[in-house]
C-alpha cells in the first residue's frame, strides 16, 4: 500500500479515473494494527478494481480535519477527486466488513457515469 506523505500527494492520487481507497491509520492505533496482517490479500485480491493508499492522520492532521477523519481505521473510496463512499465506525474491523465496503465501493464506482 503506498504511503501518502503531503497533500499534494494525496490530491493526485485520489483525483484518478481509477477508483481509490484512502486508509487513514495511525502508528499508535491497535485496530489499525488488527488490519495489517490481512490487508496485503485483499490488495491483491482487488488489484484489478481499485487501488489502495495510506494516510497517517498524524502526519497530514489538516487534511485529516478536512475529511472529518475521527476514528481509525477508517476507509474512504475516491474516483476523479470526489469521495464516493467511507467506511468508518469505533468497532474494530472485520475482513468480512472491509470486504463488503470494498465490494460496495466497486458496485459505486461502476454505476457512475464514466
Amino acid at each position: 500500500m503506498e504511503q501518502i506523505r503531503t497533500e499534494e500527494a494525496f490530491r493526485e492520487k485520489v483525483g484518478a479515473s481509477k477508483l481509490t481507497i484512502a486508509v487513514f491509520k495511525a502508528t499508535w492505533c491497535k485496530d489499525c494494527h488488527f488490519i495489517d496482517p490481512f490487508m496485503p490479500q485483499l490488495e491483491e485480491a482487488y488489484a484489478d478494481k481499485l487501488k489502495f493508499i495510506h494516510v497517517d492522520r498524524d502526519d497530514l492532521p489538516d487534511l485529516c480535519s478536512e475529511l472529518n477523519i475521527l476514528g481509525i481505521p477508517s476507509f474512504i473510496a475516491f474516483r476523479d477527486g470526489k469521495e464516493l463512499i467511507r467506511f468508518v465506525s469505533k468497532l474494530r474491523k472485520t475482513r468480512e466488513e472491509i470486504e463488503e465496503f470494498l465490494d460496495r465501493a466497486v458496485q459505486v464506482s461502476e454505476a457512475l457515469p464514466r
